[in-house]
């Protein structure tokens, strides 16, 4: 017997009424990565600490959520705290743990009402047992819900999960149960962080700042980057919805020939 569809709730509207584009479900992108940055910038510029600007980066990250269930984007992936970010002042280091959290913990009910499932890649050595604990709460909570998958990428990093996936396959072949002759793409993909997470289709960075940061380097080999000049506090979901129609307009998205004219959506 069919197991029957799960009802979920809408996400809150955007303030300003807006709606998402009525763009063909085949031309939506079915993975976004997310870097958030300019939290610190946005803070500076109004002479708050840098914590003012996290904080305000919550609400961001919310009101993209909504936004990719609205317009139908079925992954989201968001650069939480890199294992570079450990390099930052060590007051920096201790509020974005606490924060990181505290997010997942005040957010999880809520955008599991919307059918997001939570899930946590990245490396367990030096994050704090709280954070995990947080984490691994989340991801059973929502673990049956399938509207979109949020990934929180929290002491991640893109080398960091490849070199991690070489170790475990050495490992294997050493002890004889994997060929090394026999090592492909489909081998590394198997041990990567979350094997089944699917190539990141649209890269989008807040900020202004025109690279990658070593987040989703193997996933995104073949992304669309799209970069926003708007600090992370300043972008909601009018920002991820302008991102897909720049992603739907671009020719490869239609199968047309690079000098073609794309259609509207």
């Amino acid at each position: 017997m069919p197991r029957a569809p799960q009802q979920y709730a809408e996400p809150y509207p955007h303030p300003s009424g807006a709606t998402p584009p009525a763009i063909p479900a085949e031309f939506v992108p079915n993975h976004v990565a997310v870097v958030m940055d300019g939290n610190g910038r946005w803070a500076n510029a109004r002479g708050l600490p840098r914590v003012e600007g996290h904080k305000q980066g919550e609400k961001s990250l919310l009101d993209v959520v909504a936004g990719a269930v609205q317009i139908g984007v079925k992954h989201v992936s968001a650069y939480a705290f890199s294992t570079e970010n450990w390099k930052r002042s060590p007051d920096e280091v201790r509020f974005l743990m606490n924060f990181n959290r505290d997010v997942i913990r005040r957010r999880r009910d809520e955008m599991s009402s919307w059918g997001v499932r939570i899930r946590w890649a990245g490396r367990r050595p030096k994050l704090w047992g709280s954070v995990i604990k947080e984490l691994q709460v989340a991801e059973e909570m929502t673990r049956a819900n399938d509207r979109c998958t949020l990934t929180m990428c929290v002491n991640y990093g893109g080398r960091a999960e490849i070199a991690d996936a070489a170790a475990a396959i050495a490992r294997e072949a050493a002890a004889g149960r994997l060929n090394p002759d026999r090592v492909s793409e489909r081998t590394v993909q198997k041990y990567l962080d979350e094997p089944d997470l699917p190539d990141v289709d649209l890269f989008l960075r807040s900020s202004g700042e025109q690279r990658t940061s070593n987040f989703m380097i193997w996933q995104a080999a073949y992304a669309e980057l799209v970069f926003l000049p708007e600090p992370w506090p300043d972008v909601d979901r009018r920002h991820l919805w302008r991102a897909v129609e720049e992603y739907a307009r671009r020719d490869r998205r239609y199968g047309g020939a690079v000098d073609a004219t794309p259609p509207t959506p």
